[in-house]
Parts: C-alpha cells; structure tokens; sequence
C-alpha cells in the first residue's frame, strides 16, 4: 500500500506593525554595542538595513546620533523608528537543531568549545542559523548565551561563549585591546621562507560585484586597517608548509588574505586559494595538480575544507583575572591530510 505523502505547510509569516520603538537599556543589554542591540530586538531584520537605519541617524540613543559600536548604558533611551519586518514563524524556530559542541572548557561565566569546520558561528547572510543558535536550544535553560567572537565558517578550533553579560563585555575589552594570544594551524602551499616572519601588510575589505565580502591587502594604513601576523614554520613536506601563525590584530579573513599575499595560500581555501588543487583535494588526491609528482591519494578519501584551526588561544579569566589556556586538538581531517603528506628534514628549510 502506498504511503500518503507528507506536506510541509509553511504557518503564515507576521508582521509586525510600523511604529516607533523606544526602548530602555536593563542590565541585560548593559555593554552591548548598539548594532548588536538592535539585531536582536529587530528578529528578521537584515544587517544591512540595521546598519542603514544606524548611519542614516534614525537610530537614537539618549536623542542624539550613534555610532554602530556604541557601548550602551544602563538607563539609556534607544529610538528604533517604525520599520516594518516579517517575523519569523514559531515553526522557523523550532527548525534550529538543538546542538552540543566539544567542550574544551566551562564554568559558571565562559564556555569554550572546539568549533568544526563548516558551521557558521550565527545566522545572517544566508545562513539560518549557526552555532549560538543550535546551543541556544541545545540549553534551553541557559538564561545568557553570546559569542565573544568570530571564527570564519570554514575554520574550526576553539571559540569563546560567555554565559554572563559581565563576562561577554569583559572579554571583548580584552580582544578589543589586543590583550589575548590567538594561534592558528594553516597548510599552505609551497615552501614557506624560514625567514618571513612577520607580516605586516594593511588589509581593506571590499564587496564583490555579487555582494561578497572580501579583503586585499594594501600598500598602506591610509587604503585599509593595519594588520600584524607572526608565522612560525612548525614542519615541512613536500609542495606544503604547517605554520603557527599567531595574529597580534583580529581583521576580516587576516590570516587568509597574508598568507596569500606571500604566495603561500592556505589549502582548502574557496576565497583566496589555489582552486585547482583544492578541487582535485576534493577528489583525494594530494599532489595530482603538481607537475612531476606521482599522484597519491588521501587514505581515507577527499579533503574538502580549509586548512585552518584555531588551535591555542591564551586569555585571563574574566572573573578571576586567572591565566586561561586553551588547546584544540587538530581535526581528523587535517591530521589525515597531513599523514598523507611526505615530511621533509628540517634542514632543508630555506632560509
């Protein structure tokens, strides 16, 4: 007997009526900055059209005119004008999965879990949802969950929540004021100097003709923001290069864009790498695109990612000023890809 076919009915989207809001800053919302505020009142509403309404000066706070990073404060007054926006349905909601991450560390003011590759940290941009979404209803009962923050979709390692808005405005300040160590794993291509090791190139960032964002570096701090990566070479194979690399600024895709700027692009990447030996990676092969190298094929089959994890990051307790370290392991994948590579003597390093 044939089964009946089951149809998705989607509920009617609602909208909300078009009026001015003006809205009392609690301690809940106490050091948030004013764009941040405003994407969680406005449920549905483009980040574009936050950021216009902000710039626009229809956005009030204390009746005067506010900057997108404006820190609020207890008491303020925040005039939203009359927008109108479709609400997400109760059904949109309940189509976020309830997720747990590898946690690499927790207490009663920060959890730190170890992100794979893949998920984007929030929804926006075409994305439902991501990873402060899924833990939100992975813990219902959790009454403050927000990123400190940003780890690119495609780079996994370990990525800081805090459970307390004293402790998500804490930690910002020090990210903020650069006062935290970050250490990523990159496999890139080529043979990485033994000499570069600094990079010290200004970044700008730019949509493309389609609306992507993207970043290139700069002759100069007058064309974009500056930016500073040390890069420590930690093995060698051939054709590839593992570096640590340690940002001393958080920019846009920083360490992507430097590390391609320096000829060596990091494998896997879809924005900024070599798109031929990604593809045949995809397929499992790791040298087949290298002229004069016999193919060889990944053991357990494609590597379809970029090689980039955040694997250490270094940072005071925001509750006890306590020295907080953290270590991510390298992912299967990466190691797999790495197993599958030929390791060279570190005497043949170039200097």
């Amino acid at each position: 007997m044939a089964s009946t076919p089951v149809v998705a009915v989607r509920a009617p989207a609602v909208e909300v009526p078009a009026a001015v809001q003006r809205l009392t800053i609690d301690e809940g919302s106490v050091g948030q900055r004013l764009d941040n505020f405003l994407i969680k009142v406005l449920k549905g509403a483009p980040k574009t059209l936050v950021y216009r309404i902000i710039r626009s000066g229809e956005v009030r706070v204390n009746k005067g005119r506010a900057a997108a990073d404006t820190r609020l404060e207890m008491g303020d007054e925040v005039r939203v004008p009359p927008l109108r926006l479709t609400e997400k349905s109760d059904e949109h909601a309940a189509a976020v999965p309830a997720r747990e991450f590898p946690v690499l560390f927790e207490d009663d003011a920060v959890l730190a879990i170890n992100k794979p590759a893949g998920v984007a940290v929030h929804g926006g941009s075409g994305v439902s949802f991501g990873v402060i979404e899924q833990l939100r209803r992975a813990r219902p009962q959790a009454r403050f969950l927000e990123l400190v923050h940003r780890l690119d979709k495609e780079t996994s390692g370990i990525l800081l929540v805090a459970k307390k808005r004293s402790a998500l405005t804490t930690l910002q300040d020090v990210f903020r004021n650069r006062q935290v160590q970050k250490t990523y794993a990159a496999l890139v291509i080529g043979d990485w100097p033994a000499s570069r090791k600094v990079i010290d190139v200004a970044l700008h960032k730019f949509l493309t003709p389609e609306g992507e964002r993207r970043v290139m570096a700069v002759k100069d701090d007058d064309e974009g923001r500056r930016s500073i990566s040390l890069v420590h070479v930690v093995q060698r194979y051939a054709q590839f290069s593992l570096l640590d690399v340690t940002i001393k600024t958080g920019r846009t895709h920083q360490i992507r864009v430097h590390l391609q700027h320096e000829g060596h692009p990091i494998v896997g990447d879809d924005k900024y790498g070599d798109f031929a030996l990604n593809k045949a990676l995809g397929r499992g092969g790791v040298n087949e695109t290298i002229k004069g190298v016999e193919r060889r094929q990944l053991p357990e089959g494609r590597f379809a990612r970029m090689f980039l994890h955040a694997r250490y990051l270094r940072i005071d307790h925001p509750v006890t000023g306590e020295p907080l370290t953290l270590e991510a392991p390298l992912p299967a994948d990466c190691a797999q890809l790495l197993a599958a590579l030929t390791p060279l003597d570190p005497a043949s390093a170039k200097a």
